[in-house]
């Protein structure tokens, strides 16, 4: 199986002073008692160069929460994978279910994103994930297939990608997805990606997120086909992001 991997999304959350303070808690914990997995932070993109500077000479990884398909041109407000990749990315989030809803995007634009990641060097964090009322109609396979042959570019391999599984109804309410339901959708992810990538498909990390906590950290990791988890809330809190860390198998 993969070295799992934990991610943390702050989202739109963190100043400077804080973060550094974060991070460099984080980062003596990491290297006084390496944990079982890998390790990502994904800062706002104010703090990415002075978090990446800290983290420096760490085994904690830095990624981005999003990326414009386009390496340069006119589109204020917005950052390219090669920028983020100048700021010491290793990862960028792309299609964040927070990101499909709030601004429109659709699978073809996750795919587009995610192949301006892979030329620019990055590893993609493809989010995918059915809401309530899909979970409620039975259509939550059928939703992740349709998201997963839509976002995923040509270029895509387990060495430039990762799949986060996050159902739209338990990110950030508190409510997670049973173990059950959790082993069954990454059932039939890895069953799709065996078909479209053979025995490489066994080794491309699939996270879950939604609302993964300390509490049920632990019974998420070592469910089947899981490799990990992205993380939001609990990864602003040192002590929770870490036990979280330590619960991998």
């Amino acid at each position: 199986m993969p070295t799992p991997l934990i991610a943390g999304n702050w989202k739109m959350n963190g100043l400077l002073g804080e973060s550094i303070e974060r991070v460099g808690a984080l980062a003596a914990r990491v290297a006084a008692e390496p944990p079982h997995c890998d390790i990502a932070v994904c800062p706002p993109a104010t703090l990415l160069r002075p978090v990446a500077d800290a983290l420096n000479n760490s085994a904690i990884a830095l990624g981005g929460q999003d990326c414009h398909a386009a390496q340069a041109g006119a589109h204020t407000g917005d950052v390219s994978a090669e920028m983020l990749a100048d700021a010491g990315c290793r990862y960028v989030i792309v299609g964040h279910s927070e990101r499909r809803s709030d601004h429109g995007e659709s699978d073809a634009l996750v795919r587009s994103k995610a192949a301006a990641a892979h030329s620019a060097g990055l590893v993609a964090v493809v989010c995918l994930g059915e809401s309530e009322a899909q979970r409620d109609a039975g259509e939550a396979l059928a939703v992740v297939e349709r998201q997963l042959a839509g976002s995923l570019p040509a270029s895509v391999s387990a060495a430039d990608t990762v799949i986060a599984y996050e159902p739209v109804w338990a990110i950030g309410t508190g409510r997670t997805a049973s173990l059950d339901e959790i082993a069954e959708v990454h059932a039939h992810l890895r069953r799709l990606l065996c078909g479209r990538l053979g025995e490489e498909g066994r080794d491309l990390r699939l996270l879950y997120g939604g609302s993964v906590k300390p509490a049920n950290a632990a019974g998420i990791l070592a469910a089947d086909e899981v490799n990990g988890a992205l993380v939001g809330g609990a990864s602003l809190a040192v002590d929770d992001f870490w036990a979280i860390c330590r619960s991998c198998p």
